[in-house]
């Protein structure tokens, strides 16, 4: 359940608390994303000095490495990563995608353009298979084979102990045409009960995920349907275009309850936060910030700057004029391009930290306009 504390009067955005077992989260919130019990680079202890309150690991890769059985031994994720606040883990649906439908294609969370849309998605050769009872997988690691049902993925999750766990759902191409999104949706809702059905554990709460592609009528059933069923809260899932995300939003919000939160899965650019805020979207995941952070890419208040531009070499200004983070009371932007240019561990570590804390900032500055009826 969420308590909401505030509405915004000019759009359907809301102040929020979500509280857990190992915490409150406030709402709106990004989730900085830990795949494998980890935020890339930093260490817990940095993540909760940065500001946030919760995190977000990947059901997938941890029951590939080191395996579910293994982190409920050491005490669950909390304890065998040391991060004493909310976790929530995706349900593994995401990357069942990402090794069938998506495999190949330039296509995720925000497909590039719109080529291509209305050519029918090929599911041969891929690494994945569904059918009715679950997914057939094979590992990204080693080739084994492995099997995913809504059991299995809600045991996985109870093993990791995360406070938020997600339904396994199957996650549509934006290729995919009508009657293949209509089936897998409706696949998706079996599934969804099943994993109620199969949930055990009461410390945690069970998200479902709408799905429906891009269509509308579509969406709306889904809302409906997984509204309707007694769920702690809701994702959204799927691949979208900027305004196809938006248009999916206000479909689908209508149909959902005021009184649950609602989590946007994947989704972390600035703009596409600033825009689903303000269609009532609580929680959102992405590993946006860190994975261009390792890059050399850096967030500032005037857009993105590569540190392994040239002109920065002998730059002696920090990251960003004003960022308190200890990257930018520490370090200038000469000395980050050294470190990317030599390949040295600690520009990944650094610049993560930064694109972080700018992250963080982001988002309490949301939270503050919310408060203050002011224009997010």
């Amino acid at each position: 359940m969420i308590k909401i504390l505030k509405k915004d009067k000019k759009s359907k955005a809301r102040l929020g608390l979500v509280k857990t077992p190992h915490g409150n989260i406030h709402t709106p919130a990004l989730f900085p994303v830990a795949i494998k019990a980890t935020v890339k680079s930093l260490t817990p202890e940095d993540v909760k000095d940065i500001g946030f309150e919760a995190i977000l690991a990947n059901t997938y890769h941890l029951y590939l490495q080191p395996g579910s059985k293994l982190i409920k031994k050491m005490g669950g994720l909390h304890k065998f990563m040391n991060w004493p606040g909310p976790i929530s883990t995706d349900s593994g649906g995401f990357q069942v995608f990402s090794l069938g439908a998506a495999l190949g294609t330039s296509i995720g969370k925000l497909f590039k353009g719109e080529e291509g849309l209305t050519s029918k998605s090929s599911r041969a050769n891929k690494l994945s298979k569904v059918d009715e009872d679950g997914v057939t997988f094979t590992s990204h690691i080693d080739g084994s084979k492995h099997r995913f049902t809504p059991e299995a993925s809600i045991k996985i999750q109870e093993n990791l102990g995360a406070d938020i766990i997600f339904a396994f759902d199957e996650c549509t191409s934006p290729l995919d045409d009508y009657d293949y999104t209509k089936k897998s949706m409706e696949r998706t809702h079996r599934w969804a009960k099943r994993c109620l059905k199969a949930k055990k554990r009461k410390d945690q709460a069970l998200f479902g995920i709408v799905q429906g592609g891009l269509f509308e009528d579509l969406r709306k059933e889904s809302a409906k349907f997984i509204g309707s069923l007694p769920f702690d809260g809701f994702g959204i899932g799927g691949s979208f275009g900027k305004q196809e995300m938006k248009n999916a939003l206000n479909w689908i919000i209508p149909h959902l309850p005021d009184s649950k939160p609602r989590h946007l899965l994947g989704i972390g650019y600035l703009d596409d936060i600033k825009s689903s805020v303000k269609c009532g979207i609580d929680l959102f995941d992405c590993v946006y910030p860190t994975r261009i952070a390792r890059h050399g890419t850096l967030l500032t208040g005037k857009g993105e700057i590569n540190i392994l531009n040239a002109k920065y070499k002998d730059d002696k200004k920090p990251i960003m004029n004003n960022c308190q983070c200890y990257t930018c009371r520490n370090y200038t932007r000469s000395y980050i391009h050294h470190l990317f240019k030599a390949k040295e561990m600690l520009a990944a570590r650094l610049a993560t930290y930064h694109n972080l804390w700018f992250m963080a900032r982001f988002m309490e500055g949301i939270r503050e306009k919310i408060k203050e009826d002011k224009r997010i």
